[in-house]
């Protein structure tokens, strides 16, 4: 594209956008055929700080275990957990839950579509109703996910952080100015696509945007800075011990961790800030524990320094009688089998060390 000819100018940028999209943009992801509410809602909500390379997988297997909205209500939390296991921010699944029980106990089992209505659900902002309505019914309605906010923060070269009041009042008027007045769904997804494709975040490829011609932060050399970068979060480092204790039938102790925070209604490993600590909690002797190679994992404000430390009471020296292991279980705390198939919504890293275990 010749970025100096004014050829295009005169068209409005959906035009353009549309036109665009017509030859390059995604029209072939598992959500979109059929772009039914329930599965823009829930494709949506995995694509929040996650790919969709990443999520393809992950859709098609929830929409074998929950194909409609009553399947989804109806499921046992841990199952939902389960099948969103890797994905992060696992908020988000329970939500999906929640706002699926909702639904069905005052829409009829259906998604509202309003956006006042979606926005009242629980993990439902603004954008993700106006994507819902707008992919579902063809409607136009602006929508600003991270992809969005790039476009238009470099299109309009506004020079405040996208997420502040003002960044975002100013984004939302900056959405509305642009919308066509038909084909709302390919709109939605076209826009989209040009941050995921094109507008990238480092290394965009302006030679190939079709509203180049008049994206302000190109004509003044500021694409790189913008959009505006927030102030780095702060990275808290936490060390942990994790226990691993097989029983006498090669089963694995987990405990379902609070709702709220990290990894928050998943099983995970009992753990502690020192080995002390794990040895005082459990009330296990760990002097003769066999302790894994530290493995790190990262989450986006918390760096984690992990050590396994492994007992296996059927080859351990380590006394410890059935009935002493069988004390141990409770709701939220209990001996899973070690088979994938038999076990519950896990954390990555904690299936990365069951699956070493394993072997």
């Amino acid at each position: 594209m010749d970025m100096a000819s004014g050829s295009h100018l005169h068209q409005p940028f959906a035009t353009r956008l549309l036109a665009w999209f017509d030859q390059h943009g995604r029209k072939n992801l598992p959500w979109q055929h059929p772009r039914t509410p329930y599965r823009v809602w829930i494709s949506e909500i995995m694509l929040q700080q996650t790919q969709v390379s990443t999520v393809i997988p992950y859709f098609e297997r929830w929409m074998l275990r929950f194909p409609e909205l009553t399947q989804l209500a109806d499921a046992p939390l841990d199952e939902v957990l389960e099948h969103w296991a890797g994905l992060g921010y696992y908020a988000r699944a329970r939500n999906l839950h929640r706002a699926a029980q909702i639904c069905l106990e005052q829409h009829q089992g259906d998604l509202p579509l309003a956006a006042e209505a979606l926005c009242e659900l629980p993990g439902i902002g603004l954008s993700t109703a106006n994507a819902i309505i707008s992919q579902s019914t063809g409607q136009a309605a602006a929508v600003l996910d991270g992809n969005v906010r790039r476009v238009l923060a470099r299109h309009a070269a506004l020079e405040v952080w996208p997420g502040s009041a003002t960044g975002q009042k100013v984004l939302w008027s900056e959405a509305a100015e642009r919308l066509p007045e038909s084909r709302g769904d390919d709109y939605t997804q076209a826009i989209m696509d040009l941050g995921a494709l094109v507008c990238l975040r480092s290394k965009p490829r302006c030679a190939e945007c079709p509203v180049s011609e008049d994206c302000q932060a190109l004509l003044e050399g500021a694409v790189d800075r913008l959009p505006v970068a927030k102030t780095p979060t702060k990275v808290s480092q936490r060390e942990l011990y994790w226990l691993a204790l097989l029983d006498d039938q090669q089963r694995i102790l987990l405990e379902k961790r609070p709702a709220v925070g990290i990894w928050g209604g998943l099983w995970c490993l009992p753990e502690a800030e020192s080995l002390q600590q794990l040895e005082q909690e459990s009330g296990l002797d760990l002097s003769s524990a066999q302790i894994l190679d530290m493995r790190t994992h990262r989450l986006s404000h918390v760096a984690m320094s992990i050590h396994p430390v492994v007992v296996d009471c059927k080859s351990s020296k380590q006394l410890l009688f059935k009935d002493q292991m069988q004390a141990r279980e409770t709701p939220e705390q209990r001996w899973f089998e070690l088979q994938p198939g038999q076990l519950p919504g896990i954390p990555r890293p904690v299936a990365i060390l069951l699956a070493e275990l394993r072997q």
